[in-house]
């Protein structure tokens, strides 16, 4: 018999009879937070065709241990089930992931502009740099967000797109030829392409409060063909599960169209290549179109369609464009147009009528309280609560009637820490009592709510779901200012229920996912550092060194480097992710900031050498570490 590779381990004999069929995967010496009420810590956790078969101390399970039973020593470390991004859109993610270079986690603009820096002498003629998402200026140790000249002076010849939250976008010289933008380009609807004296356009489009021309503008970049897209989504998928993730709600959005953007994600999931389990909703693209492609999809698919790694959830985040709002809390509060709730009860009535649930983007109670108003005259007709799963995502200005009327319905609610990222918008829009409960998360619980969290990556939060988790527990931005009282925020237990227990229960799977227990799923990852244990600075800085899905190692690094499973290298080989990967711990920094110093240092003497002052250029510096 071949056997499995596995982590030594020592005093863990393979039995050759072992008590029972064997194990698949035993995780053993662990400090395993269960999540479950009723058995809430093991030592040590066993995984059979892809569930927990049991959890006890490690010499309780090792009748389990049989001749190709994978053994896991996690050193003592915690372990957590496996994180469930619930508004995640991961799959247009995927596509684009290997063509973006993140400053998600990137602590100074100088080092931002560096990366850009040398991506434009990487990147081919044709193609462009998009930093798109997952970073804020007020993460720079500078405060501030690039200007337009830097961006010229790094990159002079390569379109260059940098997309800030959903309030703006920069871009440089080329990228502003690129787009075909002149004197003479319309503002678009909602939108503002930015001029000098001159009537040019500056290189400045702003969400006014729309965030359409920035979408629109980043559209017009060369995409993948189908090959690359499929590596794309594996490696973003892999990206995923390095921080603990083994499943996400996709929330579909704008420019995925289904089924074309889909084909992707359901290929992988015929070859048994996902390494991330997908619930997806499906979201009208054109406007005036809507109710035609909703009556087409309850006609032909329906929620539950597929399996425990692809499976579809229902419509939305928006089911007409006319309902939706903006979150750009750099400009006013939009007003939805009077009379949009006619067609939007059209839309509601034929979801419910054929089974569907839906979510609903809606930022503002003004949005909400109107779509309320329409879910109570259906409710008079026994259409809510109708057994549906229906909820609204972010509600960050929702009101106590609100919700109350929300739990009359049997809605849920999906969260996000938008506010990592633009809290500071929106307290100096809204002040400082607004924000403190933006949203109310605490009240929401408080009324027996389903509530979930997640991230709303990848264009305004990272997709770094600790990041998320920071701000639950804290209240604050990852600039470190304060929007929430201390008392308002959530204790580390509760806000890990909302990652794992509360996006389970938008699926309606919370008797298979979401807490380690005996039937469930295997999925669970082994953590860098304790999340119940660091302190509050330190949470941000959470990454798993091994996840499970399914009993599979997805993900494997430090000790365990080498366990998970190989992927395709990064195509094309100019990806900014094959020089500077995805998300930038402090750990993938530190090789990076000898060369920073080396940089002033350089710097410094120029300096010196243009007032006569400086001696002979010193010798080159070399880091035998960095000299292959």
């Amino acid at each position: 018999m071949t056997r499995t590779p596995s982590m030594p381990v020592a005093g863990v004999v393979p039995d050759r009879q072992p008590d029972g069929p064997a194990a698949d995967l035993l995780v053993r010496n662990a400090k395993v937070f269960t999540g479950d009420p009723d058995r809430p810590a093991a030592r040590a956790v066993a995984i059979r065709d892809g569930r927990v078969v049991a959890l006890g101390d490690d010499h309780d399970l090792a009748r389990l241990v049989g001749p190709a039973t994978r053994v896991v020593d996690a050193l003592g470390r915690r372990v957590v089930p496996g994180l469930n991004d619930s508004h995640l859109h991961v799959i247009r993610g995927g596509l684009n992931y290997v063509l973006e270079l993140r400053w998600d986690g990137v602590r100074s603009l100088r080092h931002a502009l560096a990366m850009l820096r040398e991506q434009a002498g990487r990147t081919p003629r044709g193609q462009w740099i998009r930093v798109v998402g997952g970073w804020t200026a007020e993460q720079f140790a500078e405060r501030r967000m690039p200007t337009v000249a830097e961006l010229n002076a790094a990159a002079p010849d390569t379109p260059v797109f940098v997309l800030h939250l959903y309030q703006s976008a920069i871009l440089n010289r080329a990228a502003v030829r690129a787009a075909g933008f002149t004197r003479d380009t319309p503002d678009p609807r909602g939108g503002q392409i930015v001029r000098g004296r001159d009537g040019e356009p500056n290189g400045i489009l702003l969400a006014a409060p729309s965030a359409l021309i920035l979408y629109s503008t980043l559209a017009k970049a060369p995409a993948l063909d189908e090959d690359d897209k499929r590596t794309s989504t594996r490696h973003f998928l892999r990206e995923l599960n390095r921080f603990g993730l083994t499943s996400a709600v996709d929330a579909a959005g704008g420019f995925q169209s289904f089924p074309e953007h889909y084909a992707t994600v359901v290929d992988l999931a015929r070859s048994g290549e996902l390494s991330l389990r997908i619930a997806y909703h499906l979201f009208p693209q054109t406007a005036g179109q809507e109710l035609d492609d909703l009556k087409r999809w309850t006609e032909t698919v329906k929620p539950g369609d597929g399996d425990e790694w692809l499976r579809l959830n229902g419509a939305g985040e928006n089911l007409t464009w006319a309902a939706a709002d903006f979150e750009n809390f750099s400009e006013p509060r939009p007003e939805l147009a009077p009379g949009f709730e006619a067609e939007f009860e059209q839309a509601v009535r034929l979801l419910t009528e054929n089974g569907w649930g839906f979510r609903l983007h809606a930022t503002y109670d003004e949005t909400i309280r109107r779509d309320l108003a329409v879910f109570e005259r259906l409710a008079a007709e026994g259409l809510f609560p109708g057994g549906n799963r229906w909820l609204f995502d972010h509600a960050e200005t929702v009101s106590a009637e609100s919700l109350d009327r929300i739990a009359a319905l049997g809605g849920a609610l999906s969260v996000q820490n938008r506010m990592s990222f633009q809290g500071t918008a929106f307290l100096d829009r809204y002040g400082a009592e607004a924000a403190s409960h933006a949203p109310p998360v605490r009240a929401m619980l408080d009324r027996g709510l389903t509530v979930a969290a997640g991230t709303d990556a990848t264009r305004v939060s990272s997709y770094n779901p600790w990041v998320a988790l920071h701000w639950l527990v804290t209240g604050r931005t990852v600039g470190g200012t304060a929007l929430s009282p201390a008392g308002q925020p959530l204790d580390r237990e509760t806000a890990l229920g909302l990652y794992t227990r509360g996006g389970a229960r938008l699926t309606g799977e919370q008797d298979v996912k979401g807490v380690l227990r005996e039937g469930y799923y295997g999925d669970l990852a082994i953590l860098s550092e304790d999340y119940f244990a660091v302190p509050e600075s330190a949470l941000p800085d959470i990454e798993s060194v091994l996840t499970v899905v399914g009993g599979r190692i997805v993900y494997a690094c430090a000790e365990y480097d080498g366990l998970d499973e190989p992927l395709p290298p990064v195509s094309p080989r100019w990806s900014p992710v094959a020089r500077f990967g995805g998300y930038q711990s402090r750990g993938t920094l530190q090789a990076l900031r000898m060369a920073e110093v080396v940089a002033e240092s350089e710097e410094q003497r120029a300096w010196r050498a243009a007032r006569g002052s400086a001696a002979q250029p010193p010798q080159p510096f070399v880091d035998p570490c960095f000299a292959h």
